[in-house]
């Protein structure tokens, strides 16, 4: 039985910036970096709102650069996952995929969370080439174009708005009749005269010679007056949402409807002393990788702070 100080869970922003932190505080991090090492941020081509990198930087780069840095300060970092946990009595007992087991004063859930795809064989073909799941980071890159957004929720409502301020047309592709979102934003999005929506109507696959350039669409599927059409896109969104990956924890932990692990406001603590959890694993609402990395230094300096009272 391996006995370790601090194990981080995950290997985004939020898992990597608590392993340079707790790697700088001498907590001998060990981190497993789950089964997408660097997180999300690795299929997202260019990031371009992260501070220190004026001219962009490609997203699986800037997961390597932080890698090296918590690497630089000592933490072991690990391929593979944690595949059970026990967080019934202290310290906490983990077990990772090969079977090894781990006994963890502390323990930091960095686990992240994944978007929601339609499962079209196209979203994979096409992604990082005109199909992403976030419009904060890749909206900037369909300057004057035109671009759909799937989804009839908050999330979708938010995007589609975000996206109109940069976008010469956007269409919302929504699947019932109605939006889903709160009234005041269904307003915001009926009052732009750049958004159309397209209500009633499913997404059945994308087309385009160097990315995406169209999406074939049906409207009332399965009724008798359904029709096929086509509409001419340069980017396709997805906004049916975020699963948080907490499946493991879900015995132990509290969880929001959605899923998102709860922590206790302002921090990185969950109602477990010494299990803390970090960027958008608990975060339903940014969900940015600037806010997951100072959410994995606050983890850190929380396990850091635990640890002396032991």
């Amino acid at each position: 039985m391996e006995k370790v100080k601090t194990l981080i869970i995950g290997s985004g922003p939020a898992g990597y910036t608590a392993a340079i932190y707790a790697g700088r505080a001498d907590l001998k991090p060990v981190l497993y970096s789950g089964m997408q090492p660097g997180g999300q941020l690795t299929i997202t081509t260019v990031v371009e709102n992260f501070p220190g990198y004026p001219n962009g930087v490609d997203g699986t780069q800037m997961m390597m650069d932080m890698k090296e840095q918590a690497a630089r300060f000592g933490a072991d970092l690990r391929d593979g996952s944690i595949e059970k946990v026990d967080f019934s009595s202290r310290p906490y007992h983990l077990t990772d995929e090969r079977g090894n087991e781990i006994e963890a004063d502390t323990v930091i859930i960095a686990t992240g969370a994944s978007a929601k795809y339609l499962g079209l064989p196209d979203e994979e073909k096409y992604r990082g080439q005109g199909v992403s799941a976030c419009a904060t980071c890749d909206g900037f890159f369909y300057r004057k174009r035109t671009v759909a957004v799937v989804g009839g929720g908050d999330t979708a409502c938010e995007e589609a708005l975000y996206l109109s301020s940069l976008a010469k047309k956007v269409y919302m592709i929504v699947r019932k009749p109605y939006l889903r979102a709160a009234e005041i934003m269904q307003q915001r999005v009926k009052e732009k005269e750049n958004i159309e929506i397209l209500f009633e109507t499913n997404t059945l696959g994308l087309f385009g010679e160097n990315g995406v350039e169209g999406a074939h669409l049906v409207r009332h599927k399965g009724e008798a007056n359904e029709e096929e059409f086509d509409i001419a896109i340069d980017g396709f969104f997805l906004a049916i949402g975020h699963k948080p990956n907490t499946d493991l924890f879900k015995d132990y932990l509290e969880l929001d409807e959605q899923g998102f692990i709860k922590v206790i406001p302002g921090t990185a603590s969950t109602k477990l002393p010494g299990i803390f959890a970090a960027g958008d694993v608990a975060d339903p609402v940014y969900r940015q990788g600037i806010v997951a990395a100072g959410s994995g230094a606050k983890a850190a300096i929380e396990a850091d702070r635990y640890l002396q009272t032991l």
